[in-house]
């Protein structure tokens, strides 16, 4: 039966919603990755496929464009968290990931704020190859690593523009430090409550911004002490603020916004899995 969608971003950082409440989950990962083309589908980052939950407004599986799946995507469920208390008239609700349970609330700005949970440092949490210290990466500039539910590494430069992330990136995601590859983060601190960041996304490449990868970026700061515990992360295209007092759960806070609606036809799901 045709496939209904909605298309939405978050400061360019592009992802489709599925609504599938109701109704068993449509989406395979060659779907997911005919969707996710360009050209030849719709295209996005990332999309997230809303299910009925026992224990939350509802349960989000996310998925790459290359096919692979993830276990969060920080602007695909303020997404999702937007249309869901648009519905229902409300300004907060729950959501399952594999991450776990997230809180979401609608604040007085009309932004989306995200309890992402509490950080993971250990090697075999992120992962990490062996039993390694992730504050101190043994690679060329001692990058720093943690996990918001998906693998992050962060690396604090001098000057985003010395930086060819299209080379850089790829390498780090696909090390073999990384069993599970990584998100790669390129960060110039600005001041204490500001960096400008530049992502090289697992599975996506460079992307105008990340919720998680803001996330990780930020705990990685301060955890190097380089940041205070309420950060504005500007990406390519656009600032989210991220809060952490260092011990408890990450807090993500940034804008959303409806593109378009569509209907995927039957022939287009008609492929081999």
């Amino acid at each position: 039966m045709p496939l209904n969608f909605h298309k939405m971003h978050a400061n360019g950082d592009d992802f489709v919603v599925v609504d599938a409440r109701n109704s068993a989950n449509p989406i395979t990962s060659a779907l997911a990755r005919r969707m996710g083309d360009r050209n030849r589908g719709i295209g996005f980052n990332q999309l997230a496929v809303m299910l009925d939950c026992e224990d939350a407004d509802a349960r989000l599986i996310f998925w790459n464009a290359d096919g692979s799946t993830l276990d969060v995507c920080g602007s695909a469920t303020r997404g999702a968290a937007d249309r869901l208390m648009r519905e229902s008239n409300v300004t907060s609700i729950t959501l399952r990931t594999h991450r776990g349970l997230l809180t979401c609330e609608r604040i007085s700005t009309g932004a989306i704020s995200v309890n992402m949970g509490q950080p993971l440092f250990g090697w075999s949490d992120i992962p990490l190859a062996g039993d390694l210290d992730s504050a101190v990466l043994p690679l060329a500039d001692s990058p720093i690593a943690c996990s918001m539910g998906n693998p992050h590494c962060t690396y604090f430069v001098d000057d985003l523009a010395d930086v060819d992330i299209a080379t850089v990136g790829p390498a780090i995601e696909t090390s073999a430090l990384f069993p599970l590859k990584t998100n790669v983060h390129f960060v110039q601190v600005i001041n204490r409550k500001h960096i400008r960041l530049r992502i090289w996304e697992r599975g996506g490449g460079i992307a105008l911004g990340s919720g998680s990868c803001s996330c990780g970026a930020a705990v990685n700061g301060i955890r190097r002490g380089l940041l205070d515990h309420c950060v504005e992360v500007e990406c390519d295209g656009g600032s989210v603020t991220v809060q952490w007092d260092g011990r408890g759960p990450v807090f993500l806070i940034g804008p959303v916004e409806a593109t378009f609606s569509g209907t995927i036809p039957d022939s287009f799901q008609q492929i081999s899995t």
